[in-house]
């Protein structure tokens, strides 16, 4: 099983207030903490919807402001024309990176509860997430979710969506603490 990880990164950082991904924790840029986290899961990293240096950067697709799906989209492409089975998806912005689901049903979808962004997605989806895309008016992971009968796993530990600067600091605390 040859696995794809994609980092969501397209997101405008509106509520952070700058650019997110960046926001240093542990000495490191964000998106870094999470491609460490992610690299030893997947048999290649990618980051969806930015450029940021050292590391394979895809467009989102069709277009950016799609959210989520539009990053999910192009990984799924991206996956499918190389060979991948599957995506295991995270943000730029969520830690700690969970363990990557184990499959019970090589063509269901699974995700981790209360963190759609952390997902093992079939690489075979990607025309079905095109055809969502063009159909949809409603480009929330959620809606996503429901429409393609994903399977929800259980969270297994706490994880600090960081949206704001005092969730930063928050969580680097809590990190801290639980290193």
């Amino acid at each position: 099983m040859k696995i794809l990880g994609a980092i969501l990164a397209g997101g405008k950082s509106t509520r952070f207030g700058s650019d997110k991904a960046a926001a240093v924790l542990n000495n490191l840029p964000l998106i870094e903490n999470v491609a460490n986290a992610l690299r030893n899961q997947v048999d290649e990293l990618i980051v969806c919807g930015r450029e940021w240096p050292n590391m394979r950067c895809i467009t989102d697709r069709p277009v950016g402001d799609k959210g989520p799906l539009g990053g999910l989209n192009a990984a799924l492409h991206f996956a499918r024309d190389g060979g991948f089975d599957y995506v295991f998806s995270v943000g730029c912005d969520v830690l700690p990176i969970p363990q990557m689901p184990k499959m019970t049903d090589p063509n269901m979808a699974c995700f981790v509860e209360d963190h759609f962004l952390f997902g093992l997605w079939p690489a075979s989806l990607a025309p079905e997430l095109d055809w969502h895309l063009e159909q949809q008016t409603n480009y929330s992971m959620r809606h996503w979710i429901e429409t393609i009968g994903a399977r929800p796993l259980p969270s297994q530990t706490t994880y600090f969506n960081i949206n704001r600067p005092s969730d930063l600091i928050y969580a680097a605390d809590k990190l801290a603490k639980h290193s």
